[in-house]
Order: structure tokens, then sequence, then C-alpha cells
């Protein structure tokens, strides 16, 4: 990237909070968000994260995880806006990062989550 550029990591809550049924996934979430953290400060990259939590989960590796649904409707109820997350928010965050407006972030690990992360 020596002509310009930023890298995006998607992450999850699990990095930081032990999610039921999420098992082994979090330490790798929680070494990817490091990982994220290292890069940005040996490589002078543009390297952040988003960690969207609920709805825009709704994939492949989210199927794996036992009683995925009943997550889902506890985010719903408990997060401060009271919904899920859809993967238009997701992009528009990411579209943010990788835009000029965002050249001065780096390093981040951000939450694309409808406010759950300051309740859950």
């Amino acid at each position: 990237m020596t002509a310009g550029g930023c890298l995006l990591a998607m992450s999850y809550y699990g990095a930081e909070k032990a999610i039921a049924h999420y098992n082994v996934m979090g330490p790798v979430k929680a070494a990817l968000e490091a990982a994220v953290r290292y890069m940005a400060s040996n490589s002078g990259w543009r390297v952040s994260a988003s960690t969207p939590f609920a709805g825009s989960g709704k994939t492949r590796a989210a199927s794996g995880i036992e009683h995925f649904d009943e997550l889902l409707e506890r985010a719903v109820h408990e997060a401060p806006e009271h919904r899920l997350v859809t993967l238009d928010d997701v992009g528009s965050f990411a579209a943010f990062l990788v835009s000029d407006a965002a050249k001065a972030i780096t390093g981040n690990i951000a939450y694309v989550d409808a406010g759950y992360h300051v309740v859950g």
C-alpha cells in the first residue's frame, strides 16, 4: 500500500466479552484486534476494524453459534437503538473509514452495533 489505501477487518463483540457458545472464536477475534493495533503502529498504514454485533451478524460463520436467534433477540431488547444492525449500516461505516474523511483514523476498533456495547 505504498500509494495509500486502508486495511479493514471485521471483528466481533466476543473479542472483548465472553459470549455464550462463541467458544474459540473469542480469542481468535481478540488476536485479530491486537493485529489491527500492531499493524497500524508498525506499518504506518490506515488499519481499522469494525465490530458489528447484531443483525449484520447473520453470516455463515454466525450460523454455527448455538442459540444465535436468542442472542439477536436480546440485542434488540437491550441495545439503546432497539434494533438490529444491517449490512448497509456496516457498509456505510466501512465507506467512511476508507474515505478521506477518516484519513486520521488508524488502529481503531469501532462498534457498529446500535449501541449494544455500552450496555452488553
